[in-house]
């Protein structure tokens, strides 16, 4: 008798690389959800069968206990073997009862900040898996790696998804995808893409010491333990070159035009994080002349990424901004992106909200990994 595997419930197995704050958030948040979604998603199972963190990884087709993963990887998990991990993930989901030979879907979330697992991606997607990331090295990486796994997921009919790498929990990628796929034209995209340094000038007025409010954000655990990966711009950078390779331009970190908040004198792994903070009073003078030249003209500086699609370029600069416009009246560490399009011309598609976070980050992973198995073929 023939079996229209079409009409049989889905067996999903997911494997998550880098247990970190966003994986961690992500496995409460799939332990919490899992059984919920099976009839939605028309499922019969959904289940986490690998975790893995830089050393160690734990397998377990049956399922990982997600009440008691973190003992059981520490103190059963065996050294980490990216290739056993990718076969064991790939066979999880195998078929059902031979009489019931349902499809199956396999998916990997790297919630690393890993070259060593996004450089694997292309192999992985051949062994049949998605990937699911909010990494964003691979979405900003070298275009030849970029377009080959673009390629191959149309040829396989798999998925790569990268919400989570520009906005964290925010809608920007999809909302973009919207957007091209119903024939808008993308005229200039503008985003306050750092929750970091859109606290730091959202709080920074004249009057004030810059290397106060870099001091203040540090304290409060808002950037880096090295405050400089934040203020070199290279974050928001990576997440431009992802906003313009989806607007069809052929855009590589390296050759964008990137304004650095470090002075030149602090750069470099001769200067300590330590001897920057010291330093950096010394060099307030700069950032007081540019506040203070954008108060008079009624302003606010603000750090932005920019995606000029009619022209066909990209940078991240320090910009002054009228006291009416969305980027002057943000507050705390939210982040916003303003689409200009032939559709929203006169009045921009305005994305805001918080713009990190491990709970939000990890519900827009949670989103991809979703879209995921609804668009996995059943046949």
């Amino acid at each position: 008798m023939s079996v229209d595997i079409q009409h049989q419930p889905l067996s999903v197995s997911v494997g998550l690389i880098g247990p970190g704050l966003i994986g961690k958030a992500l496995l409460r948040q799939i332990e919490q959800q899992a059984e919920k979604l099976l009839t939605p998603l028309h499922a019969d199972k959904f289940r986490v069968v690998a975790v893995a963190n830089s050393r160690q990884m734990l397998l377990r087709p049956e399922g990982v206990n997600l009440a008691t993963w973190e003992t059981d990887l520490a103190e059963k998990g065996e050294p980490l073997d990216l290739d056993r991990y990718a076969a064991c993930l790939a066979s999880a989901s195998g078929p059902l009862p031979a009489s019931l030979p349902g499809p199956s879907c396999s998916v990997l979330v790297d919630c690393t900040a890993s070259d060593a697992v996004s450089s694997r991606y292309a192999a992985f997607m051949r062994q049949g898996l998605h990937i699911v990331t909010p990494n964003k090295k691979f979405g900003a990486g070298p275009l030849k790696q970029y377009h080959e796994l673009r390629d191959l997921a149309e040829r396989h009919r798999r998925r790569f998804m990268y919400e989570a790498t520009v906005g964290a929990g925010l809608p920007v990628i999809s909302t973009l995808h919207g957007l091209l796929e119903t024939g808008d034209k993308i005229i200039k995209i503008e985003g306050i893409l750092s929750g970091t340094l859109s606290y730091i000038f959202n709080t920074y007025k004249p009057g004030m010491k810059f290397s106060d409010v870099v001091a203040d954000a540090k304290a409060k655990g808002y950037t880096e333990p090295d405050p400089r990966d934040d203020l070199s711009g290279l974050d928001v950078a990576r997440k431009v070159v992802i906003l313009a390779r989806e607007c069809g331009m052929e855009v590589e970190l390296e050759s964008m035009a990137v304004e650095s908040l470090v002075p030149a004198a602090l750069r470099g792994e001769g200067v300590s994080a330590q001897q920057y903070m010291e330093a950096l009073p010394q060099h307030d003078g700069d950032m007081a002349a540019k506040a203070a030249e954008a108060d008079a003209a009624g302003g606010v500086v603000r750090y932005v990424g920019c995606v000029d699609a009619e022209n066909g370029t990209a940078s991240v600069t320090l910009r002054t901004y009228p006291a009416g416009h969305p980027f002057a009246q943000l507050s705390g560490s939210d982040n916003i992106v303003v689409f200009t399009t032939e559709r929203y011309k006169d009045r921009p598609l305005i994305v805001r909200g918080p713009g990190a976070g491990a709970d939000v980050t990890a519900a827009g992973v949670f989103v991809d990994l979703l879209q995921v198995v609804r668009s996995h073929p059943r046949a």
